[in-house]
């Protein structure tokens, strides 16, 4: 295996393999976190009436008013309302109710705070201050937070217009594995169908199936064309020994390999395929390496698919790193006030580096020094 393609061609080959995004309508509820792929145009003016942005009195013309009930009011009479509620046509301003005093039934205003209220015409919300009907209020592309979502009901919208996530299936070789308990000595735990399914959810995706197999290509193959999904991610199997035998299945399998692999290090084996109705990306066996794998190319394949595109991100290095010849050297970091260090155990094999990291520093081959500006990847889940 050749020493794999650079990190900027590596990542623009995934990005660029993301296929044209499906949609589907989903409910508000389940609306946070997905990318809209519709305009949102309100057809209703937002507000849709004019409201109080006081609790107080809707007054209209010269004081003292008289108390009526209201709402539509007569020259010298006034109305009791709340925050929000429905300013009639005909008021001319909201008194606070603070500012005025009432006496035997009449209400005047106190001091200037009451004076201006009125003479300002002060704390009417008018309809359509916000957005006017018919005007985009959300953008296709943009990611539904849970602002966004609450201006989308605002416009009056049960349901949205989002990307659908892609639907993922797992597939995980390797003879040596364990479901549960402590492995003995030459088995190891199985990591990856916990900390996978979760980390692909952060990224967009939904994994829906996760296939255990052993180190057998004919059986890997079956499992890479078993459901009916978008993405098929493997782990292990793809270093190219005798016992790696994702990379011998999909060649059985007539895949178009986009990045045969990646020259980074820890996650080098990493691959991307093209089989006729799905992508593949493979993911070395270790660890450390295959979920730094998945983001340094599954991260950007994702990005482009699900419309969920992040800003590349820049640390400051607390510590010189050196780098690795012919290749990206990928260090998981703490930060503090501003400033990136490594957090040592990132081996390969290893977990605790990563368990206890802020962020990833992508250290080019000539290495960095203490202080210098360096590319990073952000964690997709919270730290």
């Amino acid at each position: 295996m050749s020493r794999g393609l650079g990190w900027d061609i590596a990542r623009e080959r995934a990005a660029g393999a993301a296929p044209a995004p499906v949609t589907e309508h989903v409910p508000l509820h389940r609306a946070v976190g997905r990318v809209l792929a519709e305009d949102v145009a309100t057809p209703i003016p937002l507000p849709h009436y004019a409201s109080s942005a006081m609790d107080g009195w809707a007054v209209r013309g010269a004081s003292p008013w008289r108390l009526v009930e209201g709402p539509e009011l007569e020259a010298g009479e006034a109305v009791v309302i709340v925050t929000g509620g429905l300013v009639a046509a005909s008021a001319e301003a909201v008194l606070r109710s603070e500012a005025g005093r009432v006496d035997e039934g009449r209400l005047e205003p106190v001091g200037e705070t009451g004076q201006r209220d009125v003479a300002e015409r002060r704390h009417i919300r008018p309809a359509g201050t916000e957005a006017s009907v018919g005007e985009v209020v959300l953008e296709a592309g943009t990611p539904l937070t849970p602002p966004r979502v609450a201006l989308a009901a605002a416009t009056g919208a049960d349901r949205l217009t989002v990307r659908r996530r892609p639907r993922v299936a797992l597939v995980l070789t390797g003879d040596e594995v364990v479901d549960s308990g402590v492995p003995e000595p030459g088995r190891v735990r199985d990591s990856f169908r916990l900390a996978l399914p979760a980390i692909l959810h952060e990224l967009g995706a939904e994994a829906i199936a996760v296939h255990r197999v052993g180190d057998d290509p004919v059986a890997t193959a079956d499992a890479l064309t078993a459901d009916d999904v978008d993405l098929v991610v493997t782990t292990g199997g793809t270093g190219g020994s005798h016992a790696d035998q994702v990379r011998v299945a999909i060649e059985r399998l007539g895949a178009d390999v986009l990045v045969p692999s990646v020259a980074i290090r820890p996650g080098g084996p990493t691959f991307l395929a093209r089989l006729p109705d799905r992508l593949v990306l493979g993911l070395p066996g270790n660890p450390l390496a295959s979920v730094l794998g998945l983001l340094a190319i599954g991260g950007p394949l994702l990005g482009a698919w699900t419309g969920r595109t992040s800003v590349p991100a820049r640390l400051v290095a607390g510590e010189a790193l050196a780098g690795t010849r012919g290749a990206t050297r990928l260090v998981p970091v703490t930060i503090r006030d501003g400033v990136a260090s490594a957090t040592g155990h990132a081996g390969s094999g290893m977990l605790r580096g990563l368990a206890a990291a802020d962020a990833v520093l992508v250290v080019p081959e000539a290495g960095v020094e203490p202080g210098a500006s360096v590319g990073a990847l952000g964690l997709p889940w919270p730290t």
